[in-house]
């Protein structure tokens, strides 16, 4: 998410099996539920309603449903790549990747936590020790940061100063005090602490990444593809100019409605693309790859916000999660791993007794955190419903980048879920509020419409 709002164990030795080889039992049932052509016409003409609507217009959007464990419902609508200068429409299909924006977030922690499982990374251990250099913030110099506090934005690192920089800079140099790149040192907050206040932060995962690498020793994109991508089977990967040129073709422009000479949202502008545009040359290496350390910064590939995933691939990992981290009979994760992950590990609290709040909620958006994930209790006091009249309470993670918005939403225990990615929009999301939580009024329309028409309904 763009900063502010926008902003296992085991050795293949001595006869012993690799965890994901090894047998595991297989769920119960196939992959997909049956549901009625009735019922999905009447649900793909309300999500088409949505997308066409000229309050807020949707370049693009691509959905996903799971009832009882079971993709229930997909679809997609308009175009990933709108045709100008002679070019033709494409539209979207159920193989179009999307830059998921921070939901990659969640999908490097799946990631990190199988490192934890080999025992690579303690989650409470000091960040420093894996790292190679001092990870402090010099306003609480004797408080260490831990993967924990990374995980959960309560490391008192700060977006202020950046969070993505070239191959050819070292993090160190931007975080230590001191060193060249150092500044003003306003990637740290002055009035709290580590683990003392809640405050969204991108850079946390650029740190994250660059200690993937330095304990594994694999360059971040790379080591994600070995841990989660390919053990999955997805068509996905956070450096596009590596995917095979059937996916590249495939993915989605992401697009703003806007003047064409400032980034002002304009309703009556044309598609305005902002990322991903391949119509006319495909991806370029990150600059400077050649000169890569690994272990020295991920930011190039993003871990914050790089993933390029369908939904449909985005559902096998939601189901994996739900099978207890299960996918085609190979275990990629224990479920005490995934409870550890998605326990709740930090809860807003208004300003009380004299205190202040203990976090930024970014007016409500944020309530409730785990390890790498955002989590939706159905509270209609606290605006953190997804579905219009409750009965959706969901762990998962948001998205906001460069005109996408996307959601990955789940209950993990009734194993329901649903996945919406939308490529753009004709109006600024923050301009057309929902109307009984914090996300876009559109989001809300998407996730009710989908709750009421694949996962509530029966055949």
């Amino acid at each position: 998410m763009q900063q502010g709002r926008r902003k296992v164990l085991g050795m293949a030795l001595l006869g012993m099996l690799d965890p994901l080889m090894a047998a595991t039992p297989c769920p119960a049932g196939a992959a997909v539920a049956a549901m009625p052509a009735a019922l999905k016409r009447t649900l793909d003409r309300e999500l088409a309603a949505i997308v066409a609507n000229p309050a807020c217009e949707l370049a693009s959007l691509s959905v996903l449903a799971i009832r009882d464990g079971r993709i229930a419902y997909e679809a997609q609508f308009g175009r990933r790549s709108i045709g100008v200068n002679g070019l033709s429409d494409k539209p979207v299909d159920a193989h179009t990747l999307f830059r998921i924006a921070s939901i990659s977030k969640m999908m490097t922690t799946l990631g990190l936590m199988r490192l934890v499982e080999e025992g690579k990374v303690n989650l409470d251990a000091d960040v420093s020790g894996y790292l190679g250099f001092s990870l402090r913030n010099p306003h609480f110099p004797d408080q260490p940061i831990l993967l924990r506090h990374l995980l959960t934005h309560t490391s008192s690192l700060r977006d202020e100063a950046g969070y993505s920089w070239g191959a050819d800079t070292a993090l160190k140099d931007v975080l230590v005090p001191g060193s060249r790149l150092y500044g003003e040192g306003k990637m740290w907050a002055a009035n709290a602490g580590p683990s003392a206040y809640f405050t969204y932060c991108n850079l946390g995962w650029g740190v994250i990444g660059t200690l993937m690498e330095k304990v594994s020793g694999e360059r971040f994109d790379r080591l994600m593809r070995r841990l989660l991508i390919e053990p999955l089977g997805l068509h996905a990967g956070y450096n596009p100019s590596e995917l095979p040129a059937s996916d590249i073709a495939n993915i989605a422009t992401l697009y703003r409605k806007r003047t064409v000479d400032t980034e002002v949202w304009d309703a009556n502008g044309p598609w305005i693309a902002q990322a991903d545009d391949y119509s006319s040359k495909p991806p370029a290496p990150p600059p400077g790859i050649e000169r890569y350390v690994v272990g020295a910064n991920a930011t190039p590939f993003s871990p914050t916000g790089g993933l390029r995933i369908s939904a449909r691939d985005m559902g096998s990992v939601m189901r994996m999660l739900m099978n207890g981290g299960v996918h085609d009979c190979r275990r990629i994760l224990q479920q005490a791993t995934l409870d550890r992950m998605f326990a709740r590990q930090w809860t807003y609290q208004e300003a009380m007794s004299g205190k202040g709040a203990n976090g930024d909620s970014l007016d409500g958006l944020f309530n409730c955190w785990g390890l790498g994930n955002e989590q939706f209790p159905d509270d209609p006091a606290k605006r953190t419903r997804l579905v219009e009249g409750g009965g959706f309470a969901a762990v998962g993670h948001l998205g906001d980048a460069y005109g996408l918005m996307s959601v990955f939403a789940a209950d993990l225990k009734k194993r329901n879920g649903m996945i919406a990615l939308v490529g753009g929009t004709s109006t600024d999301p923050l301009a057309y509020k929902g109307a009984y939580s914090s996300l876009a009024r559109f989001q809300e329309q998407i996730l009710t419409a989908m709750h009421r028409g694949a996962i509530l309904v029966r055949a």
